[in-house]
């Protein structure tokens, strides 16, 4: 269930829409001052590598990525290179990112750029949302960073500081909602260049100034415009927002079985994963969900390793 999000009241500042246009040149001209030199911003990094980043950057913060996309890219700098290899070569690769399944969807998304694109990742939106793994805000960032064009890239960061700036509340709702993709769109750059900066430029302040928690309102260089800042910045008016839990989930039971399986060069016995974890029902379940996302083979006389097909 989406956690209610305070909506502004009558006498709480709120930003139009219209006033959008005022917003994009302060903050594209902060992004240019202040982006950070990320290898996924380079020229050289092409499509290619955009679209790596973004899957590795689900839900996993820049600094654990780094190490892992220059190695990723250095094997397989190119789709077709990644296609050629078995699924489980990706899940090895990915490393302790989390979030497992990504690299599998990643390795889909490779194999169906080399077959249906002959190797090159789609300029279209339509075409690159119809790769396997790819939902709507991958397709808007890759077609918005990649190859400069107009749409809408919803991500956390930007859509806290859409909610803050424009909506005046601390926090948008758990989940994407209409109203918010809506005004994403509404307050869009019409010139293609610019809104693809104003999409980079959103998510990069969200990132490193309007940040979750312990924002730096000062160095913001749309704060005297902020809705959420001329209210007084109210507190979130909702449910607490919980940060995730690990230790001691089926995530880290999963991420324990994986790492067996990852250095392994042979399969694995069974017994052998029975070591990583002392509870063998919670241990039992997290292998049987691994088998059932494709992440683990299961091969006959309990043996186990990364899929191969």
């Amino acid at each position: 269930m989406t956690a209610p999000t305070r909506t502004p009241s009558s006498h709480t500042p709120t930003m139009s829409t219209s006033a959008g246009g005022t917003l994009h040149e302060p903050v594209i001209d902060w992004f240019d001052a202040h982006a950070r030199d990320l290898p996924w911003r380079r020229p050289e990094a092409g499509p290619w590598g955009v679209m790596v980043s973004e899957f590795m950057l689900q839900q996993t913060p820049v600094n654990r990525v780094l190490p892992v996309y220059e190695q990723w890219l250095a094997r397989w700098p190119r789709p077709a290179d990644l296609a050629k290899e078995a699924p489980g070569e990706a899940v090895r690769a990915w490393g302790r990112l989390g979030y497992p399944r990504r690299a599998l969807r990643l390795h889909g998304a490779a194999v169906a750029i080399t077959e249906r694109h002959g190797g090159d990742v789609p300029t279209e939106h339509a075409q690159l949302l119809a790769l396997p793994g790819i939902g709507e805000y991958t397709a808007a960032a890759v077609a918005s960073f990649a190859y400069g064009q107009r749409h809408a890239v919803l991500d956390t960061n930007v859509r806290r500081v859409l909610a803050r700036a424009v909506t005046g509340v601390q926090y948008p709702p758990n989940a994407t909602t209409a109203a918010e993709r809506r005004l994403a769109r509404e307050l869009l750059p019409d010139d293609e260049r610019t809104a693809s900066r104003w999409a980079a430029a959103t998510m990069e302040l969200g990132a490193l100034v309007c940040t979750a928690k312990n924002e730096t309102c000062q160095r913001c260089p749309i704060a005297a415009q902020c809705a959420w800042q001329l209210a007084g910045k109210p507190a979130h008016d909702g449910p607490a927002r919980r940060g995730q839990t690990y230790a001691g989930t089926d995530r880290q039971v999963r991420g324990k079985l994986l790492a067996v399986l990852r250095e392994a060069l042979a399969p694995v016995p069974q017994a052998v994963l029975d070591r990583v974890w002392d509870e063998p029902v919670q241990r039992a379940r997290a292998l049987d969900g691994l088998v059932a996302d494709g992440l683990v083979e299961p091969l006959p006389g309990g043996l186990y390793r990364l899929p191969l097909t």
